[in-house]
């Protein structure tokens, strides 16, 4: 298995600051090549979500770099990259805590974490910053922590009025601003010749599914550049229609 990975980010039409943190790592290990990527959005209307998201996210590299190729020559399983992941996770939520009483601000963010080894895909989420796979068709590999997302699951709104519902953005957990945070943890096998790819919520409010696969499917997704400008492609007509959150977006092509 091979891969390229491409990223891309913006700090949209109206904020001050852009408050989206992403890494992407490719690796050579015990059991081949691997990616590594996480993608944190800091919370829009608390102070300092640029400190929440990047600090999770320089957890999450630090572990990639140090503990990733040790549990690749070890052996990787599900239950050792989920406990470790669910260890960052809480951490960071105490460390973040922690600087908020300290300098008496309110801080948190979301998280999502994705590794792809040549058999699995590894996931690890808090709150709607979500995973996607693109291949036939595009689906979703996460499901977002939000007061919509459980309404709609309970059967008390639809699918499409989610997404005009003023709760939309409200989050049921975040990293940092939860007093106990619960990831959710998702995997699967890794398919040849897809598109595996993180965004934060301002990525996909004013797109649709037909449009992102139109730009995002591995039949125009074959070099890096190309890459980048299809999602910049996205991310301009997100702010052509008047996206007021940051942008971001990492994609992934499995080869």
């Amino acid at each position: 298995m091979d891969y390229i990975a491409a990223a891309s980010t913006d700090i949209g039409i109206s904020k001050s600051t852009n408050q989206d943190s992403f890494g992407v790592k490719v690796l050579d290990t015990e059991i081949g090549r691997v990616v590594f990527a996480v993608l944190c959005d800091g919370m829009g209307g608390l102070s300092k979500g640029e400190v929440a998201s990047a600090t999770v996210v320089d957890a999450f590299n630090k572990w990639a770099l140090g503990r990733l190729p040790v549990l690749c020559a070890s052996g990787l399983s599900d239950n050792s990259v989920s406990m470790e992941w669910n260890n960052i996770i809480v951490e960071c939520n105490e460390k973040i805590k922690l600087y908020g009483k300290r300098c008496g601000v309110s801080l948190g963010t979301t998280v999502t974490a994705l590794l792809l080894t040549p058999t699995r895909y590894f996931i690890a989420n808090v709150g709607d910053t979500r995973a996607y796979e693109i291949y036939s068709s595009v689906s979703t590999l996460t499901n977002d922590q939000t007061v919509v997302a459980r309404e709609v699951s309970l059967g008390n709104i639809t699918q499409e009025q989610a997404k005009t519902d003023p709760r939309r953005s409200v989050l049921l957990q975040c990293v940092g601003a939860s007093d106990s945070v619960y990831p959710d943890f998702f995997f699967g096998d890794i398919k040849t010749n897809a598109v595996y790819m993180l965004c934060s919520d301002g990525f996909r409010h004013e797109i649709s599914e037909q449009e992102i696969y139109s730009f995002l499917n591995p039949n125009v997704m074959c070099e890096r550049e190309q890459m980048t400008r299809n999602m910049n492609s996205l991310i301009e007509m997100n702010k052509q229609r008047q996206e007021r959150d940051n942008i971001t977006v990492v994609t992934i092509r499995t080869f």
